[in-house]
Formats: structure tokens, C-alpha cells, sequence
């Protein structure tokens, strides 16, 4: 096994990989799945875990009857559930088509029927049914714009919730009079059911007010008739309505398992572990100088203590698109700490979104070290314009400090790891 001072790059790698192993929905989903029931059983989900979901529901009942949907690359082999693959984070033609099929599924059900609904995230995107007045179009623009904001993963929900036909409780309400369990895997600061995929089975007390006001904070530009079909169209159902009476919801995975995870290798491994929340939220690279200024000043401690310290957080930062680069949080967070730390010896940073996929590249994220500045500079490559022009995909890809999984086929976000090593 790697160790945190002979291999901090492998050692922190490993972590990651292990936090993302805690989160397969083959390990997870069985412990929350009932015995089959008697009647009528369909399947639905949506999110890029969705179809590992189905996968273990299937080893685990057989051959199930259903459809759900997931990001391109990441379908896996059912017998009875339909696999769909559409677009993310922008929506796509296919998911608004899966999406019409998934409501057909769950239409005309009846009270001895039950519905198993699998969400994850990245189900906003894929579950895609906008509201009357809005096209699929206004949905991509909107959804852009919304990512490009800054804002946080609340807010963006909140609008999400009030321009579909679907999210916000509205999935469940379609299967209603059924039973509905819901099974979802957490992305989400808080692990907030509600904010899992923009709740699509959970109930919810926001307004089509609240959703204008966001999007005037965020300076988001809509046309007269978009905010006329958001504020005519209250379509997201209370957290109280009788229609949600038959509704279970369960976490069966969220970052704080994983990261506990992470902790416990560490600590066999010989480190001091440090909790720093596993929903933290705000810009990338303001969260990234905050946690690198505070491994400098615990440098002193861990070179009389003698012993490596490992500082873990979670959550889900954002980015304000400043520039036309090709970015994500996680390796912008990564870019952000290494100007920060400027060389400073023995500390290791990697953060990478668990899902393998940071922002909208097919990269998981980052990982820098004490040579990392020094690295790029020999390439002639600017670390702070790469970091003011969003581009810290392309630097990490220079100078091979990017950390590539493929397809995790889960989703518990943000991993973010400081490794400060005793000076030798």
C-alpha cells in the first residue's frame, strides 16, 4: 500500500478510490431494499449512479420492469429495466424523450402497485420535461447560465424545481396512488433529499417568486416570457401534500460515509486526521486559499508531532465562469491551493468529484505537490493566468497532474484531501 511520506501522490489517490468504492450502489442499495412485493413492482431513476442502481436491484429481485435514465457512458447491463443514456449537465433531446416514457410508466398505477424510484445525481439534467411556455432550448440556455453563475447547488435547484414538470415532488406525484420508495444516493451539501436531483419524489416549499429572485441575484437574463410560464405555473408540491403520504425516501450513500472511509485508512496508515465538513460550500478557489493557509500554519505542530496530518472535506464548491478555459471546481480548487501554497514543502493537495467527472470534462480532478509551480514554469505556463482564465483542466493536463477514473458509476461529490508531511 502506498504511504502518505514515500508515495503522498498514490497514497492520496488511494483514498480517493476507496471513498469512491464506499459509495458502489452494489455495496449500498441491497441494505435498503425491501422483500419484492406482492403486486406490481416498477422501476424508475434517474442520475449517474442510476443504472449501478438498477444493477444491484436486479441482482438482488431478478429481472425487474422499468426505465431509468443515465449520463452517456455510464448504462450497465440489466435483464428487465430499460437502460437510457442522455446528456449532462445540459439536457438533451433523449432525456426530454426518456423523461415522457418514465412518466408513462408510472401513469394509471394503482394503491396495490409499488414504484422504486433510484436517484443520484446529475438527475436534474436527465430527468428534463420543461414547464409549459419553455422549450428544451430555454432549458439548455437556462441551465448554462445557471452553472456559470457561481451560484450554489440550493439556489440552482430552486429554479430547476419551477421550470419542470417533474422535479420538485412532481415524480411522485405522477405515481400516486402507488407506494413509493425512493433510494437515492447523496451529492448534495447537508444530504437534503430535497435537493438530491431537485427532489423529484420529495415535496417542497419554495416559490416561483423565490426562483425569479435567484435568478435577478445572479443577474441570470430571461425573456418576459419565460418569467411569465415560471411565475404562472406553480407546479412544485408541498412538502404536506396527501399525495406524498405513501412515500419513503432513503439515503443509502452520502460523502460523509466516504470520507469516513478516507479517515480510517489514513489513520491505520500512521496520519492525524482532520474533519473539515463534508459539506462545504463557496467558490473553488476562495474555499482552496482558505484551506491551504491553514496547512501552513499547522506545519509547526506536524513537524513536532512527527507525524503525517491529512485534512478531508466534502461538499460541492463552485466556479463563476471568469474566462473561456476548461475548468471544474475540483481542479480549480487543486490550482487555487498550489499558487496559494507557493512551493511550500510537504504538502500534497488532490480533490476530485466522485462521480469521475469534474465540471464537464471526462476528468475527475487534480492533484499538485510542492514541485508543481516550478513544473509548469519550466513549460512556461502561468499557473495564475491559468487560474483567471478557468483553464485548470488544460494546466493539470500539461504538466500530468490530472487524476483520470473513467466512469465511477457513483456520485457522493467533492473529495478534497491535504496531505502536510513532517519535514524529514
Amino acid at each position: 500500500m502506498p504511504q502518505p511520506t514515500s508515495a503522498p501522490r498514490q497514497f492520496l489517490t488511494n483514498l480517493f478510490e476507496n471513498a469512491v468504492r464506499t459509495a458502489d450502489p452494489m455495496r449500498v442499495v441491497p441494505n435498503f431494499l425491501p422483500p419484492r412485493p406482492a403486486g406490481r413492482l416498477i422501476v424508475i431513476g434517474a442520475g449517474k449512479a442510476s443504472a449501478r442502481m438498477a444493477e444491484a436491484v436486479e441482482q438482488h429481485y431478478g429481472p425487474c420492469e422499468g426505465l431509468v435514465i443515465t449520463r452517456y457512458g455510464y448504462a450497465r447491463p440489466c435483464k428487465g429495466i430499460e437502460i437510457v443514456e442522455a446528456a449532462h449537465p445540459v439536457p438533451d433531446t433523449k432525456g426530454e424523450l426518456a423523461t415522457r416514457q418514465l412518466l408513462d410508466r408510472v401513469s394509471n398505477l394503482g394503491s396495490g402497485d409499488t414504484v422504486l424510484a433510484l436517484i443520484s445525481g446529475g438527475g436534474s439534467a436527465l430527468l428534463c420535461a420543461p414547464i409549459d411556455g419553455l422549450t428544451l432550448r430555454d432549458k439548455r440556455d437556462l441551465n448554462r447560465a445557471l452553472l456559470a453563475s457561481g451560484a450554489p447547488i440550493g439556489q440552482i435547484n430552486i429554479v430547476r424545481k419551477h421550470t419542470s414538470r417533474v422535479k420538485g415532488g412532481q415524480l411522485a406525484t405522477a405515481c400516486y396512488p402507488a407506494q413509493l420508495i425512493t433510494l437515492m444516493i447523496s451529492d448534495v451539501p447537508g444530504d437534503d433529499p430535497s435537493l438530491i436531483a431537485s427532489g423529484p419524489t420529495v415535496g417542497d416549499d419554495s416559490t416561483p417568486q423565490d426562483a425569479i429572485a435567484i435568478l435577478d441575484q445572479y443577474k441570470i437574463e430571461i425573456s418576459p416570457q419565460i418569467r411569465t410560464a415560471i411565475t404562472q405555473h406553480p407546479n412544485v408540491v408541498a412538502k404536506h401534500d396527501p399525495r406524498l403520504r405513501n412515500n419513503q425516501n432513503h439515503i443509502v450513500a452520502a460523502p460523509s460515509l466516504s470520507l469516513t472511509t478516507a479517515a480510517q485508512i489514513a489513520t491505520r496508515d500512521g496520519c492525524e486526521v482532520q474533519m473539515l465538513g463534508d459539506a462545504l460550500e463557496g467558490e473553488a478557489r476562495d474555499l482552496a486559499t482558505e484551506q491551504a493557509e491553514l496547512a501552513i500554519s499547522l506545519c509547526p505542530m506536524v513537524n513536532d508531532t512527527g507525524k503525517p496530518l491529512l485534512l478531508l472535506s466534502g461538499g460541492e464548491c463552485t466556479v463563476t465562469r471568469r474566462g473561456d478555459g476548461i475548468g471544474g471546481p475540483n481542479a480549480e480548487f487543486v490550482l487555487a491551493a498550489a499558487i496559494a501554497l507557493n512551493g511550500q514543502p510537504n504538502i500534497h493537495v488532490l480533490a476530485c468529484d466522485t462521480d469521475g467527472v469534474d465540471g464537464a470534462a471526462e476528468v475527475a480532478g487534480a492533484y499538485a505537490g510542492p514541485d508543481t509551480l516550478i513544473t509548469a514554469l519550466k513549460q512556461d505556463i502561468e499557473p495564475s493566468v491559468a487560474l483567471a482564465n478557468n483553464d485548470a483542466h488544460q494546466f493539470f493536463e500539461k504538466i500530468g497532474g490530472q487524476i483520470i477514473t473513467g466512469p465511477t458509476l457513483t456520485n457522493v461529490n467533492d473529495f478534497r484531501a491535504i496531505l502536510i508531511c513532517p519535514e524529514s
